[in-house]
C-alpha cells in the first residue's frame, strides 16, 4: 500500500546510497550537500509517522519500513563518518569516540533482533518515549558530524556533534537496557 507517509519511508531508504556516496568523497562542497540531503530525509522521519496518525493510513509495511529505514541511515552514516576522512585528514568520527558510535549500531542490531523474536511470541514493544529522544539526539549528532565537515572554520559544531553521539549512545544504552528487561521476560 503506497500511501504518502509509505512513499516518505521508503524515500528514506532510497536517500541512503545517495549520502554515502556524498560523504565518499568528502570536500566542504560534498558535506554541504550531504547535510542538506540528510536534513530533508530526518524531516521525512517526523512526517511519515506523522501523516500516518493525523489521515488514519498507519499501515503494516509502514511499521515495517520505518525502524528499518531509521536503521539503515543511521548505520551508513556513522560507518561513513568513522572512514573518511576530513579536510584536516582525519576521520570525522575518530578516537574515543568511536565507542559511542558502536554502542549505538549494537544496539540498533540487539533491538531489532529482540523485536523480531518478540514478534514470533506475538508481542509488540512500543516506542518509548526516551527511545525517540535517543533518535532525536542521533539525528542532531550525525547532522551536526556532516555540518563540521563543510564548515571545519567552526570546530564548535564538531563538538556538539561528539556531545550529542555520547548523548545518545547514553541514551541508547538505557532504552536498550528497557527493551531487553521486556524481552527477557518472555525467554525460556
Amino acid at each position: 500500500m503506497l500511501t504518502l507517509p509509505n512513499v516518505l519511508t521508503l524515500s528514506r531508504i532510497f536517500a541512503v546510497p545517495i549520502l554515502v556516496a556524498l560523504l565518499w568523497r568528502p570536500g566542504w562542497f560534498d558535506y554541504a550537500i550531504t547535510f542538506v540531503l540528510y536534513c530533508l530525509v530526518g524531516i521525512t522521519d517526523y512526517f511519515d509517522g506523522y501523516l500516518a496518525r493525523a489521515k488514519g493510513t498507519v499501515s503494516r509495511l509502514g511499521v515495517f519500513l520505518d525502524p528499518i529505514a531509521d536503521k539503515i541511515m543511521v548505520a551508513a552514516v556513522i560507518v561513513m563518518l568513522v572512514s573518511t576522512r576530513n579536510s584536516s585528514g582525519e576521520p570525522i568520527i575518530h578516537s574515543f569516540h568511536i565507542i559511542p558510535a558502536l554502542v549505538i549500531l549494537l544496539r540498533e542490531i540487539i533491538v531489532s533482533g529482540l523485536r523480531e523474536f518478540l514478534a514470533g511470541l506475538q508481542i509488540s514493544v512500543p516506542v518509548s518515549q526516551l527511545a525517540k529522544w535517543k533518535t532525536t539526539f542521533q539525528l542532531v549528532a550525525l547532522g551536526a558530524l556532516i555540518l563540521a565537515g563543510a564548515v571545519p572554520q567552526w570546530p564548535w559544531v564538531h563538538m556538539v556533534g561528539l556531545v550529542s553521539l555520547w548523548a545518545a549512545a547514553v541514551l541508547t544504552l538505557v532504552t536498550g537496557w528497557d527493551y531487553l528487561r521486556v524481552g527477557i521476560k518472555h525467554m525460556d
